[in-house]
């Protein structure tokens, strides 16, 4: 049977039912420096988006079959590194599409309606007096246009929670058409430029890629109303995290609701100083219980699928 270093902090039972199923299991050190002294005689590696696993790992591990990323992304793999080497790289796609759909319109609704802040002043015992121009007024969310940049399965999902949920026109712009959610929602195909300036929120579900890096910059937020919500569940790299302070500083845009960070797990610091409809949360868009084991028990599948000679559930390279 095989050998498995797993750097993800996997269930107890989940790591009996890899020991059960006849493999031994390795768990790294967590102060340990580098996975090359764990995974030299590895058939398998378990890993997340925090491990960078790249050309260095694979040549110190010479019998590595396949490494499983739990997580939908893969960028911290060198995936074009493992395909030469032979070695399966496996992803968690699907099983984290609504929880992070939910994340992505709870931050929506709570910079709209300025949750934090409220929430804020209560425990400070600074409950305002009511009046129709009291403080934290919000925006409303039901019937305002709602676009969705990169709409994959998880931009998808937000999309129906605003439709059916909340009454919103639905505006997108994707790499391809999506005729049927266009007959579904409604949803109507936009450039990106068209789509920011017709938008009241903007939710980001594009991959992190060398196309998207800084993809909403200062000139995608001067394209914005000044009355816009940025909302981001996707990756910190796609936003210019500098020039968003200077959008919401200079009331360029409204505000924001972001759960990834372009240098994890350091933030901006002018986005923790700003508080107005700024919310942040430290990307907890997969982060439910069900969920959470879901992605586990997919890695786990991947993993004995390619150590038992059968094909991978859910690979993102053909090995």
């Amino acid at each position: 049977m095989g050998i498995i270093v797993c750097m993800a902090d996997l269930l107890p039972e989940q790591l009996e039912r890899l020991a059960h199923e006849g493999h031994e299991v390795r768990l790294p050190k967590p102060a340990a420096d580098s996975l090359i002294a764990f995974v030299a005689d590895a058939d398998a590696l378990i890993c997340m988006l925090t491990h960078s696993i790249g050309k260095r790992e694979f040549d110190a591990s010479p019998g590595l079959k396949v490494v499983a990323n739990v997580a939908v992304g893969y960028e911290n793999i060198d995936v074009s590194a493992a395909k030469t080497r032979g070695i399966i790289v496996t992803n968690t796609p699907d099983v984290l599409t609504e929880a992070t759909a939910d994340h992505a319109f709870a931050l929506l609704l709570a910079a709209a309606r300025r949750v934090p802040e409220a929430d804020r002043c209560v425990r400070s015992h600074d409950f305002p007096s009511w009046g129709l121009q009291q403080p934290l007024m919000g925006i409303d969310v039901g019937g305002k246009n709602l676009g969705i940049v990169g709409m994959g399965r998880i931009g998808a999902a937000v999309a129906r929670r605003g439709h059916h949920g909340f009454g919103m026109p639905i505006f997108y712009h994707s790499r391809t058409r999506k005729p049927e959610l266009e007959r579904e929602l409604h949803a109507q195909f936009l450039p990106l430029g068209e789509l920011l300036a017709t938008s009241d929120f903007v939710s980001v579900h594009v991959p992190a890629t060398s196309e998207t890096q800084h993809l909403f910059d200062a000139a995608a937020f001067a394209q914005m109303k000044p009355t816009a919500i940025l909302v981001n569940v996707a990756r910190g790299a796609i936003v210019d995290e500098g020039a968003l302070v200077h959008a919401l500083r200079n009331h360029t845009i409204a505000g924001a609701g972001l759960d990834v960070f372009e240098h994890e797990p350091l933030i901006h610091p002018g986005l923790l100083e700003l508080q107005e409809r700024v919310v942040l949360s430290p990307h907890l868009g997969s982060a439910t219980a069900e969920t959470r084991t879901r992605m586990g028990e997919m890695a786990i599948d991947n993993v004995l699928a390619v150590l038992a000679g059968l094909p991978a559930l859910t690979p993102v390279n053909s090995g």
